[in-house]
């Protein structure tokens, strides 16, 4: 059994009338309604207007304020050197913020990833021109070296995990011999002491440093995922 209203046309004279008396009803308060509507408006155009006005001047406050933040951040950066005495002060975590606040400075997007099951990478930075760059920092105390396993790990894991270009082992102290030799042969790039002098202290550039070129699709590092 169906339900439900269903409109039908007025019969009759009296019927007409009615429905024209509620129709002319119903078009005067509508017609009321934008009315008090439209002088509503216009009695608070100006308070509108002034909140719009202030809603503008503070969104522009903010752009201008973060642009200027962006700007001292980078001329900080820019001009950051940083010495020996103040690497060997530091913790291993804040040697790592360091390392990266360099490869920033030096035009790398660069992040912190050091910690547990870090895989060998406590930096990782990108270069529009080089590529990936995977760092592995060694902080130790003065006179300390890095042996030959550090460079392993590092090879081991630059390609397969991180999917990087290049690859650098940084201390603040020194590296065996046999370390920098199987790095140089297999591309494992170090930075020990005196190199971290000239780019931390002396600003020179990272990759203008270690030579780093630019990158290719055949990059001896990546592996296919």
């Amino acid at each position: 059994m169906r339900t439900g209203w269903r409109l039908r046309r007025p019969r009759g004279p009296a019927e007409v009338t009615s429905a024209a008396v509620v129709a002319l009803a119903v078009l005067m308060m509508a017609a009321r309604t934008v009315t008090v509507t439209a002088g509503a408006l216009a009695d608070a155009w100006p308070a509108l207007l002034t909140l719009a006005a202030l809603g503008g001047v503070a969104a522009l406050w903010r752009v201008r304020r973060a642009i200027a933040g962006r700007r001292r951040d980078g001329a900080r950066l820019a001009a950051l050197r940083i010495t020996l005495a103040e690497f060997d002060a530091m913790d291993d975590r804040r040697f790592e913020h360091a390392l990266r606040d360099l490869l920033v400075r030096d035009g790398w997007t660069a992040r912190r990833v050091g910690g547990g099951g870090d895989q060998a990478a406590d930096v990782i930075g990108d270069h529009a021109v080089r590529g990936r760059i995977v760092v592995q920092a060694k902080h130790t105390r003065v006179g300390g070296k890095v042996g030959s396993s550090v460079m392993y790990a590092v090879k081991g894991t630059a390609g397969p995990a991180h999917r990087a270009d290049h690859a650098v082992v940084v201390t603040n102290g020194s590296l065996t011999r046999d370390a920098m030799a199987w790095g140089d042969r297999h591309t494992v790039h170090w930075v020990d002491r005196q190199k971290l002098r000239r780019w931390a202290e002396d600003g020179t550039a990272l990759h203008e440093l270690l030579r780093l070129p630019a990158r290719s699709r055949s990059s001896r590092f990546k592996r296919a995922a």
